[in-house]
């Protein structure tokens, strides 16, 4: 599965590239389902980024662990979801020395939280490198409630802590890792659009 091609849209909308290799520098990995994909061709391209890496693994429906696994990281470990791999990435941040690259791969649920902690753990963002691949889901929080749903994948969408029906917004919150989303029948009660699938 290639990089996921998105739509040109306003500014604060996150763009990814492939991944690119920093050598044999010390590296912090985290990927969840066909993000380890692209860890998987970021070694085919230069097999020495495995060299100091610290590579965590959320699988999610996939079978890519034993792969990943296999191209040889000195640290390896796989957690259910981001919540339970949450202490380990923290960590391994808190721990992490000049010089080191943060490549980040797999939903923009895993890149946009994971982006916004290493940034608030004084990670500079030009040692961050981002990957899109799998799900086009996004983690959207309603700018009325403040809560954030998971996986949201049409467009309106019922907000999962308020109940009130959202536009899903192309605006980015770095510092939450989250889109924005904002009322859609505020102005005319009960009239809300077709329910129409997210595109990329």
């Amino acid at each position: 599965m290639p990089c996921t091609e998105f739509s040109p849209s306003i500014f604060t909308r996150p763009v990814y590239a492939d991944l690119v290799s920093r050598g044999a520098a010390p590296a912090i990995m985290l990927a969840d389902g066909d993000g380890a994909e692209a860890l998987i061709d970021l070694v085919a391209r230069d097999a020495s980024v495995m060299e100091q890496a610290h590579v965590m693994f959320i699988p999610l429906a996939t079978n890519h662990g034993a792969r990943l696994k296999a191209l040889g990281a000195p640290s390896y470990h796989e957690s259910p979801s981001f919540a339970a791999c949450l202490e380990r990435f923290q960590k391994a941040l808190a721990d992490a020395r000049m010089g080191t690259s943060l490549y980040l791969a797999g939903t923009e649920g895993l890149i946009g939280q994971a982006m916004a902690l290493a940034v608030a753990a004084g990670l500079a963002p030009g040692a961050i490198q981002a990957e899109h691949r799998g799900s086009i889901a996004r983690r959207m929080q309603c700018v009325h409630c403040k809560g954030v749903t998971e996986a949201v994948t049409t467009d309106p969408f019922v907000c999962s802590h308020c109940g009130l029906t959202l536009f899903v917004r192309d605006h980015f919150s770095r510092r939450l890792g989250a889109f924005q989303g904002v009322c859609v029948d505020a102005e005319t009660p009960g009239i809300v659009p077709p329910t129409q699938e997210i595109q990329p």
